[in-house]
């Protein structure tokens, strides 16, 4: 890699006028920064960030904000990330990672002094501590999720609403009456992390106006916990004859684990949709209808959206990604028990 000594002696000048042609702390002729840049941008130099601020180009940087929490899910939170990072390099830009559980001093750091160009922000909780400070920071900022005060926000999120109405609508379209959700564990929805509570009031609002019972749990990742939350989801009256789970792999595996030990046949006995996820169903045994939560999908348009932004302001707005649904033959129609013989 070329450096700023390459630079002076290619053009004739000392490393100092080099450095104040690219970072603008002190008036060059225009003909030699002109010849500065030229002879920089053949030689593949690239300033440190700070000069780069200072002459008014960008840093080619992105801030993406996504903190580990006890209780995140690593496959689907990695998959979010690698999303990020595959869309901005198409646009020739790297990320800068930030996990710090509260995340707002590595924000203020890494805007403070100008390292990036904006800032991608995921797993937005309700009430979430960030984004009164993106709303502070004089800096481009796109939010994959949406909190519970949007005002002045540019977020791209699922329909997550959409997708829990996809799912009671294909299981009470087949003549279920009485239905389950398996949620994620008790310390998700105890965070504020948004998307659950969205699909789990969706949930029980769409089979409300579909006439049909509906049933709600959340998971455990402690396995005897979960095997009791299945079992009391089953036996609520009236039985549910359909199940959507919308928790993370691992989870989902398991009660498909626990339902084949109980002997229950799919879909002949249970219907069931995995929700918001993120794998791939088809290779879980049988194969789940899904209705997908493609990272790339919402990432993608996030970082689309940014790029528009390093160029004009946008205006504040909400965009949801409309869901779909594929089936895999995990849902039917619910057995109706025989009538019992006269005597």
């Amino acid at each position: 890699m070329a450096s700023i000594h390459d630079v002076a002696q290619a053009a004739g000048v000392s490393i100092s006028t080099v450095s104040y042609a690219l970072s603008g702390k002190r008036p060059v002729a225009e003909a030699t920064r002109s010849r500065i840049a030229a002879i920089a941008d053949e030689l593949g130099y690239q300033p440190n960030a700070g000069a780069r601020m200072l002459a008014g180009r960008r840093t080619q940087l992105l801030a993406l904000t996504a903190p580990l929490h006890a209780e995140t899910s690593t496959p689907a939170h990695m998959a979010f990330v690698l999303a990020v990072v595959t869309a901005a390099r198409r646009y020739d830009y790297d990320v800068v990672l930030l996990t710090e559980e509260e995340a707002t001093g590595g924000l203020r750091r890494v805007t403070s002094t100008k390292l990036v160009d904006g800032i991608i922000v995921l797993d937005v909780a309700v009430d979430d501590r960030r984004v009164g400070l993106v709303r502070d920071l004089s800096i481009p900022a796109v939010l994959v999720g949406v909190p519970g005060d949007t005002d002045g926000l540019v977020c791209v999120d699922l329909d997550f609403e959409a997708a829990a109405r996809l799912a009671v609508d294909s299981l009470a379209d087949e003549g279920h009456t009485s239905i389950a959700l398996i949620g994620d564990p008790h310390g998700i929805y105890e965070r504020g992390s948004n998307f659950p509570r969205r699909f789990r009031d969706a949930f029980a609002a769409r089979a409300a106006e579909r006439g049909i019972t509906s049933t709600f749990a959340e998971s455990s990742r402690n396995l005897v916990e979960l095997r009791a939350v299945v079992d009391a989801a089953l036996a609520a009256v009236p039985r549910p004859t359909g199940l959507v789970m919308q928790c993370a792999e691992t989870i989902q595996l398991a009660v498909m684990e626990h339902l084949a030990g109980t002997g229950l046949s799919i879909p002949a006995d249970l219907s069931v949709i995995s929700a918001a996820s993120t794998f791939d169903t088809s290779k879980f045994s049988p194969p789940l209808d899904v209705i997908p939560l493609v990272p790339a999908e919402s990432c993608d348009r996030a970082v689309d959206l940014m790029m528009r932004a390093l160029d004009h302001p946008l205006d504040p707005a909400v965009e949801l990604l409309e869901p779909a649904y594929h089936s895999h033959g995990s849902v039917g129609r619910p057995q109706i028990a025989a009538a019992p013989a006269a005597p």
